[in-house]
C-alpha cells in the first residue's frame, strides 16, 4: 500500500507510528511485508543471545507494543490492517526463529526460519487465515503473524534434530 503525503503524516506525526511500520521498513514501495522481516533480523542479532525466558518476555511485550501501535496507526490511517504496519512482522518472525535461542545453530538456520516464516504468512493456512479474516483491529493484525511465526517454529524445531 502506498501512503499519499497526509496519510504519511498523519502515521509518521505518532511515535506509534514509527514502530507500526517498523521503523520505516513497512514503507517500502515493494513486499513491505518481506521489508520487516527482514528489518526484524538485525535487532534478532541482539536478541539471539538472550536466555530463552528473557527472550520470550522479549516477544511478550513486543507483541503487545504491536497491539497499541497498530491499533494507533489503524485509528491514523482509517484502514483496518495497513499494508504499512509491519510490527506483526517482527514479532512473527522473531518466534519463528525461537528454536534457534534454545539450540543455536549457523546462519543457514536462520534463513530457514525466515523464509518459513515468510511462507506460512503469505500462504496463511488454518487458523491463520480464520483469524485474518474474523478478528480486526491491532490485535487482529498481530496475532494472524504470531501464529505463523509459531507454524515456522514448528517446523524449524522439527527440522533441527534431524540435519
Amino acid at each position: 500500500m502506498k501512503l499519499d503525503a497526509a496519510q504519511r503524516r498523519a502515521l509518521l506525526g505518532h511515535p506509534a507510528g514509527w514502530i507500526a511500520c517498523g521503523l520505516g521498513s513497512g514503507l517500502s514501495p515493494r513486499a513491505p511485508g518481506t521489508a520487516g522481516s527482514l528489518a526484524a533480523l538485525l535487532p534478532w542479532l541482539v536478541l539471539r543471545d538472550l536466555e530463552w525466558p528473557a527472550y520470550v518476555a522479549v516477544i511478550a511485550f513486543a507483541f503487545a507494543l504491536g497491539v497499541w501501535v497498530s491499533n494507533v496507526a489503524i485509528a491514523r490511517l482509517r484502514i483496518d490492517d495497513p499494508g504499512v504496519v509491519v510490527w506483526d512482522e517482527f514479532v512473527g518472525q522473531w518466534i519463528a526463529l525461537l528454536p534457534l535461542v534454545l539450540a543455536p545453530r549457523a546462519w543457514p538456520w536462520t534463513l530457514a526460519g525466515f523464509a518459513l516464516f515468510r511462507l506460512f504468512d503469505i500462504w496463511k493456512p488454518w487458523p491463520v487465515s480464520w483469524a485474518d479474516r474474523r478478528i480486526k483491529g491491532g490485535f487482529g493484525v498481530m496475532l494472524d503473524d504470531v501464529v505463523a511465526g509459531l507454524y515456522a517454529a514448528i517446523v524449524l524445531a522439527c527440522a533441527m534434530p534431524l540435519i
